[in-house]
């Protein structure tokens, strides 16, 4: 089983084995998720619908301002 040992920033190598069972690239980005009390790590594609939730939810906060809607209304 390919194992790694995490860094002081919490950062790990991903083991060349996993790397080319999910076919991952340099700069290629993966999705982190916790399913039944396990972490599962796959390769995350540029529509991935749950990356995308996940920015959105991340952009709420962001642009939620009174400025923003009001530079963002179509009505006007």
């Amino acid at each position: 089983m390919p194992s790694s040992r995490l860094t002081k920033k919490h950062q790990a190598t991903i083991p060349k084995e996993i790397c080319t069972f999910l076919d991952l690239d340099s700069g290629d980005t993966v999705l982190f998720s916790v399913e039944k009390g396990k972490v599962v790590v796959r390769k995350c594609t540029p529509l991935d619908l749950e990356y995308l939730r996940a920015t959105e939810k991340s952009l709420e906060v962001e642009w939620s301002s009174s400025q923003d809607s009001k530079a963002y209304d179509d009505s006007l």
